[in-house]
């Protein structure tokens, strides 16, 4: 033991501690002290360690816990919210039998709701010698006290109001995928002290810029506590997307506004932030990290959950030194075990309950989902969620897949769940990009992709639709980029993506050649226009609403800078493509036959006399086995017709709406295409992405569609 631990235990031998209980996990203070409640199952011992302050290296006071059934615990009275405190956990260290327990090691509470320091990386943070030839075989007893994150007591009191969730129903959700600190840090209109944070997110000119675009539900990239990579750290970057959670309650202190004085206004910021979003009628989703976490693989940091427990939180391989890995980041959290399963359960309950939030985004959600080891849709984690009478109400969206054998599950997941939609994202690129045969399943993917979905018995608001998200091209580079860029992450550009389905259309990167720009442009018009006509749940990628570009850079995960924060400095041309999105989400919006409950059937509804869907060949015709393989066909039109919808609103009444025509062209060259034909009945053009007409109406007969180009046509009787 440590000079250190010697002083230290001599003062928990006077230190007061009472038994307390093992229920709640965590620091929980009732107004007179604090209870706290530790699991480890393999432990021998626990002791509780005081923090005078973040700047103190040694605690101030120690006490000793007592267990039941594994979990160990003690009250102590008189101690207060902002308490600063870790663990010590003793037990055997035998890293060949998966237990790594070094009470030199000062440990974060895994159900810590505030983190307090920033940590500065040192070798004494690791269990074992850095350098040592046994590698992490060999045991450091240097004290990691001064160095690491530390938990803080929180008071839950928050004066909600009269804050409800707005409960958007699926089938009307559009989803914007933003980073808290990214999305806000150049906004001209938001105080400079309040850039980049949850204050500046709940700001005036942040919601109002939302309100205008149309969204109906923010989804926050992850904002539970994270370390910054060691080897990031030493190339001078940063863990900037977030992906390396090392606390599953505590919101991160990087996105506090300079106004906030402790870890407890962390939290109370995050909640002010969230009350202000459903205030303006936007619910609030946090993508959640729940497959791994921070502390790596066996060479990694001793810093929470490997040094309370490591064969209880970690799924080790048979040989119990090592990690297994499904989520390429060094370890799987093990949610065989119940405690684990529970400690994510409790994670995800106290965001709704205490913190407000709407829904989540699970990232590798397929490693959630993993048994003995294939993914297995009817794992307990599954079933878990199924019951909860709190989060089986809330959005569940699952990324459906993992690094893992058998890990990519798109239309796997079972109901309840909806999913980004990677087939989706594909099937648009390839069809706008020019590749042949792409017709069939890009009519699939805009008709819902029942075929992943509806045997089922899921409906089409299963399929998350999206072009970007943060991870890859954003819109403007899709069409900018044919390769990556990713030199700024020091990484000589051999991480990221490689087959990014993208099109340059005709130059590499930034062109002074107009021709490639209107062309661009206006592929950036048809990807909007198909994300939002399709159906299912679109989402948008934060600022690609205004052309924000990334330099080509495909995995901005370390690039805490302008090459990922959103410029607010537009152009004029990108002023008119933010109108254009708006134009068309509010149209969306107010169309019920683009955000149907239940899947077209493509046949004639009874008493309507009229398909519900027909999808046209250009002489207007339907189309046919043979034309939906034609290796040549890139002109397709699909008919939905506004009178042949069988769904209710809420209070039972029939849905009825407007019947469009929609006409895609993705060939070079114009397509002359024939508008149906009906009696007493003619067709508005609404929107033309190649800008060649602006409106008028048109009886019937052919209509130009220009190269690579959408237009939408509503029906006038």
């Amino acid at each position: 033991m440590t000079e250190t631990a010697v002083q230290e235990n001599k003062r928990a031998e006077a230190a007061e501690v009472w038994p307390g209980s093992p229920y709640p996990l965590g620091a929980t203070w009732d107004g007179q002290g604090v209870n706290f409640a530790l699991f480890s199952e393999h432990a021998t011992g626990v002791e509780l360690c005081f923090f005078d302050s973040e700047h103190h290296a040694q605690s101030s006071r120690r006490f000793r816990l007592e267990a039941t059934n594994f979990v160990w615990h003690g009250y102590v009275p008189g101690a207060k919210p902002g308490q600063i405190y870790g663990y010590r956990v003793h037990g055997p260290y035998e890293p060949e039998n998966g237990l790594r327990f070094n009470p030199n090691k000062v440990l974060l509470d895994p159900y810590a709701r505030a983190v307090t320091r920033f940590m500065l990386w040192k070798d004494e943070m690791f269990g074992y010698k850095i350098g040592d030839e046994a590698a992490d075989l060999s045991f450091d007893e240097r004290d990691s006290g001064p160095y690491v994150l530390l938990g803080v007591v929180v008071d839950n009191a928050f004066d909600w109001e009269n804050d409800r969730a707005p409960k958007v129903p699926w089938h009307k959700t559009l989803i914007y995928e933003l980073h808290v600190k990214g999305f806000t840090k150049l906004h001209p209109e938001i105080p400079e002290n309040l850039r980049g944070t949850y204050a500046g997110l709940a700001s005036e000119p942040a919601i109002r810029h939302l309100k205008e675009l149309g969204v109906s539900a923010v989804e926050l990239m992850p904002v539970h506590f994270r370390l910054d990579d060691r080897l990031l750290v030493d190339k001078g970057l940063n863990n900037y997307w977030g992906y390396n959670t090392i606390n599953y309650f505590a919101p991160d202190a990087r996105y506090s506004s300079v106004a906030s004085a402790s870890p407890q206004d962390t939290v109370r910021e995050f909640k002010a932030m969230v009350k202000a979003l459903h205030a303006a009628g936007m619910e609030v989703i946090l993508d959640v990290v729940y497959n791994h976490t921070a502390e790596g693989n066996h060479l990694g940091p001793t810093l929470s959950f490997r040094g309370i427990d490591n064969p209880s939180y970690y799924r080790l391989m048979p040989e119990r030194r090592y990690y297994e890995d499904f989520t390429g980041c060094g370890n799987t959290l093990n949610l065989q075990n119940p405690r684990t399963l529970q400690l994510i359960m409790d994670s995800l309950r106290y965001w709704v309950l205490e913190m407000h939030v709407d829904g989540f985004r699970f990232d590798l959600a397929s490693a959630l989902a993993r048994e003995l080891h294939a993914v297995d849709r009817l794992s307990g984690f599954f079933d878990i969620l199924h019951q909860d009478p709190v989060l089986s109400q809330v959005k569940l969206i699952a990324e459906p897949w993992d690094v893992g054998e058998g890990g990519y599950q798109v239309g796997n997941f079972p109901p309840g769940w909806a999913e980004w939609n990677g087939k989706y994202r594909d099937a648009m690129r390839r069809f706008w990009k020019g590749d042949e045969q792409t017709v069939a399943e890009f009519a699939t993917r805009l008709a819902g992709s029942s075929d992943l979905y509806q045997a089922g018995g899921r409906l089409p608001y299963a399929s998350i639709n999206f072009i970007t998200c943060h991870d890859g091209f954003t819109l403007r580079d899709l069409v900018s980029y044919d390769g990556k860029h990713n030199e700024a992450n020091k990484e000589d550009n051999k991480d990221g993506e490689n087959n990014n389905l993208s099109w340059n259309c005709g130059a590499e990167g930034p062109t002074e050649d107009k021709a490639i720009a209107a062309l661009r442009a206006q592929q950036r018009r048809n990807f909007i226009a198909t994300l939002l006509l399709s159906q299912g749940v679109p989402m948008l990628l934060a600022g690609d609403e205004m052309g924000r570009t990334q330099q080509g850079n495909n995995n901005a995960y370390c690039q805490d800078n302008e090459i990922s924060w959103v410029s607010w400095d537009l152009a004029p041309e990108e002023r008119e493509f933010l109108e254009f999105t708006r134009r068309l989400i509010a149209f969306r919006n107010g169309q019920p036959v683009l955000q149907r409950k239940k899947f077209f059937l493509g046949r004639e509804i009874r008493g309507a006399g009229v398909k519900d869907i027909v999808w046209l060949k250009p002489p207007g015709e339907p189309m046919e086995d043979e034309a939906w393989q034609a290796p040549a066909a890139h002109c397709l039109g699909v008919l939905l017709e506004g009178t042949a919808l069988t769904e209710l609103d809420e209070r039972g009444r029939r849905v009825t709406g407007d019947t469009l025509l929609i006409w895609m062209n993705a060939a070079h060259t114009p397509v002359e295409v024939n508008l149906p034909q009906e009696e007493g009945a003619s067709w508005d053009l609404l929107y033309d992405t190649a800008g060649a007409r602006n409106g008028g109406d048109f009886s019937s007969g052919a209509y130009e569609l220009g190269g690579r180009s959408v237009a939408v046509f509503r029906r006038k009787k």
